[in-house]
């Protein structure tokens, strides 16, 4: 069947239309509302002065009482400085409200978690740390967003070193645990294993490196990946980047076994899987490069809000399985499969870090969630609309947490599915009240 890339197009490009129409119309995504009843106008000498003050004195005496007694128990900060946005570049901080708002309302609609979008004036690393570390009286962790590198990794590694609350980068280890999870199912369809795969891979940002690391740990053989970046393929000539940017290097050594130069191009010559999360396309990705890897490649071209080659080109070049990071066209590989549920996990089993191994147990449990008898080449990993999914990977997070020892709430995999499903349920319900009954208006 011809492919109608007219109709193609316009779909894609309908998105974009349609959030120009309503972000204007909602004035915003989200909204603080009161949890708690209030009967009448002498509830609020419970819930503010005088009787506030008592619940105040009991913290003060036992600070871990503030996870029972106020909100940050459920309670995550978004924080991003917006100097690198989607695939939009520094952007600064006002213009990376509406995707920190979008992220607080996936936060809550998906993993019934209470997400606070905080954009930041400074790009300065240090202010960046500072502001986050004197944050955590309010809240229960940190979803770090859209920073560029190279400041990102040493914001991520100092805040998981000296806070008391989980930081985590979603743009680093939530790509990576959904990218793996994708990975794992997409390997089952061509029948390849990880180990033996040669990976090359489009783009050497926070993203991608994070993922070459996931991967890595999971049990691809390093030799056989290629990162290229915008000058070529990292390799151990590229000392240029040993002081300027540390991460690189790394992967320049631990990496790229035949120490490969040349463009992506090179790199994808009998190349087993392609992973890009570059520059916004399309046309980055030539359909003869395609021709040119290993039988049945397996294509990952993530990058937004247009993929580096759009998935029918790509389909038509051979590439067996095909995934993009969009919700409009088949295999998502989305942040938006993981956060929600690892967060819910991570609150629930108050956990003070999200490890690696916490990734890598999402990853597992997001793939599982599609059985070994449905997996097919347009169906590796689960859809947002299978919202049954985030219970599964919470609790599996939270069983996790407890096992690698900074949980400090204990329970089954049962009990902390339970708690997961019920205030996944809540958000949901929620959000279809409040539009039933127009508290949310219906647009025009």
């Amino acid at each position: 069947m011809k492919t109608n890339v007219k109709k193609l197009l316009k779909l894609a490009e309908k998105p974009s239309k349609d959030a120009r129409r309503l972000h204007p119309f909602y004035k915003g995504k989200i909204e603080v509302v009161p949890k708690c009843r209030i009967r009448d106008f002498n509830d609020f000498a419970i819930w503010y002065s005088p009787g506030v003050a008592a619940v105040c004195k009991d913290i003060n005496k036992q600070l871990e009482l503030a996870y029972e007694h106020t909100n940050k128990w459920n309670s995550v900060a978004v924080v991003s400085d917006g100097t690198r946005v989607l695939g939009l570049g520094d952007i600064g901080p006002e213009a990376a409200m509406p995707v920190m708002e979008g992220k607080a309302l996936l936060y809550k609609y998906l993993g019934g978690v209470d997400a606070y979008p905080i954009c930041l004036a400074t790009k300065d690393q240090q202010e960046i740390i500072n502001t986050v570390k004197i944050l955590q009286p309010s809240f229960g962790g940190v979803n770090l967003e859209d920073i560029a590198q190279p400041k990102c990794f040493p914001i991520l590694y100092t805040l998981r070193k000296e806070c008391h609350i989980p930081v985590w980068h979603d743009d680093q280890q939530g790509t990576a645990l959904v990218t793996l999870a994708g990975l794992i199912n997409a390997l089952k369809v061509v029948n390849k294993k990880i180990s033996k795969v040669k990976i090359a891979m489009l783009g050497a940002g926070s993203a991608n490196i994070c993922i070459a690391r996931l991967i890595m740990f999971y049990g691809a053989n390093p030799a056989n990946i290629i990162m290229v970046d915008s000058k070529g393929t990292l390799n151990k000539k590229r000392k240029e980047l040993k002081n300027s940017h540390p991460e690189k290097w790394a992967m320049c050594c631990d990496t790229n076994g035949s120490n490969v130069e040349g463009t992506i191009e090179t790199a994808m010559e009998n190349a087993d899987v392609l992973i890009c999360l570059s520059t916004p396309g399309p046309n980055v990705i030539k359909k003869e490069w395609i021709k040119k890897m290993a039988k049945n490649p397996i294509v990952f071209t993530c990058a937004n809000p247009v993929p580096e080659i759009w998935p029918w080109e790509a389909k038509e070049a051979g590439a067996a399985v095909v995934a993009t990071g969009r919700s409009d066209f088949e295999n998502q590989v989305n942040n938006s499969l993981g956060f929600p549920g690892v967060f819910r996990g991570t609150l629930d089993a108050r956990a003070t870090t999200i490890t690696d191994n916490m990734c890598i147990t999402a990853a597992v449990e997001l793939a599982s969630c599609i059985p070994n008898n449905k997996i097919k080449p347009t169906q590796i990993l689960p859809t947002m609309d299978d919202w049954k999914v985030y219970p599964k990977v919470a609790a599996a997070v939270a069983v996790k947490a407890i096992k690698e020892k900074v949980a400090q709430r204990k329970a089954s995999y049962d009990q902390f599915y339970a708690q997961a499903m019920s205030m996944i349920k809540r958000s949901r319900a929620l959000t279809a009240d409040m539009m039933k009954n127009g508290f949310i208006k219906k647009s025009k």
